[in-house]
């Protein structure tokens, strides 16, 4: 096995510390702490997100390195951002809106149909989720898979069409997905515990769509809520073939 250069190894440390201490800020020394904290307190709290497990997971995870390099300058403004294979990675606050409507409780078992450059998955993994994540676009999937493994991050990744779910997983308390769908795919629910909910932007594909909240209760029983505007990529696979 090829050895680690020492310097990789500390980047790796340096970026585990971001996501499991609560590390002073004039200690972490460099940049783009003063810049996570603004996007904190300027797009998220001084909006609609009150939840301070949202806020702190927010303040912590490092978004620069799940950003390709030309756009790196821009992993604190709120918009979403190019990451190569027709995919983007979502603006904060989306992303910060999503992780709250999901009402998380820690040790919670979520399943993420997109995985992408993986900054939701992070999220909520520093949200003290089970974060089991599912992206199609295999070259993507990889290249995030890896970023995890060298983080450190205990998030699991499989290459698959996420409209059918991780049945060998599941059940699952929560499933968000990251892509824009036309309908709620009835094997995802399937996957869902008693109480469990769904979160995902249901509408048109190509255009808008509603962020949209299925809760299913102790009797399967599904109730929806809508909540925002917004605008995802579309969810290709079995989605398109309906």
């Amino acid at each position: 096995m090829k050895a680690r250069h020492p310097f990789s190894m500390l980047k790796i440390f340096v970026f585990c510390c971001f996501l499991t201490c609560a590390i002073p800020q004039t200690t972490q020394g460099d940049h783009w702490v003063e810049k996570r904290k603004r996007m904190v307190e300027r797009d998220l709290a001084a909006r609609d997100i009150v939840d301070q497990t949202v806020l702190k997971a927010m303040g912590e995870i490092p978004r620069q390195i799940f950003i390709p390099e030309r756009s790196k300058d821009y992993a604190y403004e709120d918009r979403p951002l190019p990451i190569g294979f027709g995919q983007t990675i979502s603006q904060p606050y989306i992303v910060a809106l999503m992780s709250q409507l999901l009402s998380l409780r820690p040790g919670m078992k979520v399943l993420e149909i997109g995985t992408g450059s993986g900054y939701q998955a992070a999220v909520l993994q520093a949200m003290k989720a089970e974060v089991f994540s599912i992206e199609i676009v295999e070259p993507l999937g990889i290249r995030t898979q890896t970023l995890f493994q060298e983080t450190g991050l205990p998030i699991r990744v499989k290459i698959a069409d996420g409209y059918f779910g991780w049945q060998e997983h599941a059940p699952f308390d929560r499933i968000i997905i990251t892509a824009a769908a036309n309908h709620i795919p009835r094997p995802l629910l399937n996957q869902l515990k008693p109480g469990g909910q769904l979160i995902l932007p249901l509408g048109n594909i190509r255009f808008f769509q509603t962020l949209t909240l299925v809760t299913v209760d102790d009797q399967g029983k599904a109730t929806v809520s809508y909540h925002s505007a917004v605008r995802f990529v579309p969810m290709t696979g079995k989605m398109l073939q309906q």
